[in-house]
């Protein structure tokens, strides 16, 4: 039956090899970009549209990957073609993974050779969706822990990067109050920004709201949002959000790649709208789910 593949270096090689050197800039500085995408129907969802963002984090972080934008498509078609062979039926997650390369003089960076080559990874991860199932049935309490997310004056909020450790600080801060819980991050001056793999939004007065540009990552997921709101004729802008604003809003969702779309019915204890996923909330994943032609609550709840 064979072993799953991944990607590294140039390389096709087996899922179980496809490991980084611990004196990885990815590993020492945390220097590296990413980006993620899932297949519906084995084919990966607007693909082109992710890869477009990895590269612009690239460009703006100095890193200068051998493959091309058209290469690293052509990489995740053939992972997913041979990984679906190994194991049929399944839905795929894709990873793309850039770093700063191997320092190997110095396990840090004060002294970085001239000749670095930057490390590239590709790997894929059949989606595990009974993960997500109480999210779509139950929905999601998000939880303002008291770190606050990086500030876009210090790192471009636009980089998909793994500069995450404050979000890992602030998720185990989170599952304090609720070991359920999504943390949802505060700017430093007390704004809604996103959480640690999703957008957020709001809908109130007939509007969806979210966090201005600035302090989010424009997701992938978030633009499909303003595509399907646009179509049912409802008002999305970008403006302020606090957590006040969440509370009294009637609903709340999270826009992310893996399951597309999250009710939120909590916001630090206290209960959004009637406390159950929302009407509007529904009907944008029945149609998101017209468009990828599959029933996505059906993937998540095995309904």
């Amino acid at each position: 039956m064979g072993e799953m593949l991944a990607y590294l270096n140039g390389a096709y090689i087996p899922h179980s090899e496809c490991k980084l050197f611990v004196f990885d800039l990815g590993i020492v500085l945390g220097a590296a970009v990413t980006d993620f995408t899932r297949t519906f129907n084995g084919v990966p969802y607007r693909i082109e549209d992710h890869v477009e963002r990895l590269y612009r984090s690239c460009k703006y972080t100095y890193l200068k990957p051998k493959q091309t934008k058209e290469e690293t498509i052509e990489i995740s078609k053939k992972l997913v073609e041979h990984n679906s062979e190994v194991m049929p039926g399944k839905e795929w997650g894709i990873i793309y993974y850039i770093t700063g390369g191997v320092n190997t003089i110095y396990a840090g960076g004060a002294a970085l050779p001239d000749d670095l080559e930057c490390t590239y990874v590709q790997h894929t991860f059949p989606m595990p969706f009974h993960l997500w199932r109480d999210i779509f049935t139950k929905g999601i309490h998000c939880v303002t822990p008291a770190h606050r997310h990086f500030p876009p004056q210090c790192l471009s909020s636009k980089i998909k990067n793994r500069n995450r450790l404050h979000m890992w600080v602030g998720a185990k801060e989170a599952a304090l109050a609720d070991p359920n819980a999504m943390a949802l991050y505060l700017d430093i001056n007390g704004f809604i920004t996103e959480t640690g793999g999703s957008n957020f939004l709001i809908y109130k007065d007939g509007k969806v709201i979210s966090p201005k540009p600035p302090n989010i990552l424009w997701g992938i997921s978030l633009q499909t949002v303003t595509e399907i709101l646009k179509d049912m004729g409802v008002e999305f802008i970008m403006d302020d959000i606090t957590a006040y604003d969440a509370v009294n809003s009637e609903e709340a969702f999270v826009p992310t790649s893996p399951y597309c779309l999250g009710p939120v019915t909590k916001i630090n204890g206290n209960i959004i709208g009637d406390g159950k996923p929302g009407r509007l909330w529904r009907e944008i994943l029945d149609r998101w789910s017209r468009i990828v032609d599959k029933d996505i609550y059906n993937e998540m709840t095995g309904a």
